[in-house]
């Protein structure tokens, strides 16, 4: 079953990654202040995730949307960054956001649906 869905990513992975690229949103504009404020607070942030994962994917979209400059783990090809998700986070599942917040306490969020809705509460700008 793993090697299905390894050949399964590795023939569709190219035609996520071109739909991605395809399908970049444009970026939300925000004065050079508050988009410096933003990513200063984005140092806060890692996404931990696998190139070709529809759900990275997702919420890689939806940082482009909002502009958000947040450091990213490749937990599919690099030892190092998936054992760091599975140690400190408890699980290798991807997307996940690792969050420190102003205590250096770290919150670990695993579900895209989960991770986007944090992202557009905490950066949306209101209209």
């Amino acid at each position: 079953m793993k090697y299905f869905f390894k050949l399964v990513r590795l023939i569709l992975g190219p035609f996520l990654l071109l739909k991605e690229q395809l399908s970049k949103p444009k970026g939300l504009v925000r004065s050079a202040a508050d988009q410096a404020r933003v990513d200063a607070e984005c140092q806060q942030l890692a996404l931990y995730q696998f190139t070709t994962c529809p759900f990275c994917i997702k919420v890689r979209q939806e940082m482009r949307r909002l502009s958000l400059n947040v450091e990213q783990h490749d937990a599919q090809h690099s030892a190092e960054n998936r054992q760091a998700l599975l140690a400190q986070g408890g699980s290798s599942k991807v997307p996940c956001l690792k969050i420190v917040d102003a205590d250096n306490q770290t919150r670990w969020l695993y579900n895209s649906r989960e991770i986007i809705a944090y992202l557009q509460q905490r950066f949306a700008v209101a209209h």
